[in-house]
């Protein structure tokens, strides 16, 4: 019983790393301006929405991926282990890494549904914030045993690809989203100084 236990929390941590690389990867189709009516698939489709409920779902999923450990044996957990996992019986750095990743979860998932009251420059820096819980998350993915036994980490096991890739991803998508960034910051200046060379006097 503890093992199907075990597995059963890491099929919900695997769907939570899944959900929230979606989220990401909708967050940052909104930062490339990317429109689905003028580009594939050529229909209306409200992504933002889409975008704010895969983020309650990857809140949920990493919620409900610890939950299911109070029901395992051996080790056994309580909800003290689970909130606070530094002397948890299991693994407790890895643990508490993926407790910061839920908790910085809850931040931007919270701050997000307060973005009016917060007002948009407030917001977007707490929603920064993503990128950590992002990298606590995969962290946590990759180095924890799922079966609780310290055991080295297999980099070829299904799971471990899965998160390996999801990250990955992220990276890649990422940089390219900083480098749109940078160019984007760049043109104002590039403008104003050609603006400062057509006035002066030849």
């Amino acid at each position: 019983m503890g093992i199907a236990i075990l597995d059963l929390s890491a099929y919900v941590g695997l769907a939570a790393v899944g959900a929230i690389t979606l989220n990401m990867l909708l967050g940052l189709l909104m930062a490339f301006r990317y429109s689905p009516h003028r580009s594939w698939p050529h229909h209306r489709f409200n992504y933002f929405r889409f975008h704010n409920w895969t983020g309650y779902v990857a809140l949920a999923l990493s919620i409900l991926h610890p939950v299911i450990l109070l029901l395992n044996k051996n080790p056994r957990f309580l909800i003290f282990d689970l909130l606070y996992p530094v002397h948890s019986s299991a693994q407790p750095f890895d643990n508490t890494i993926g407790a910061i990743a839920l908790y910085l979860l809850a931040f931007v998932v919270v701050t997000s549904h307060l973005r009016i009251r917060l007002g948009r420059h407030l917001w977007k820096s707490f929603h920064f914030s993503i990128y950590f819980a992002a990298a606590a998350l995969f962290w946590h993915s990759l180095f924890t045993d799922p079966g609780l036994k310290n055991a080295p980490v297999d980099w070829f096991d299904g799971g471990k690809l899965f998160v390996e890739f999801c990250s990955a991803l992220i990276a890649a998508i990422g940089l390219l989203r900083w480098r749109y960034s940078r160019k984007r910051g760049s043109r104002p200046r590039q403008v104003s100084r050609q603006t400062i060379a057509s006035t002066e006097p030849s």
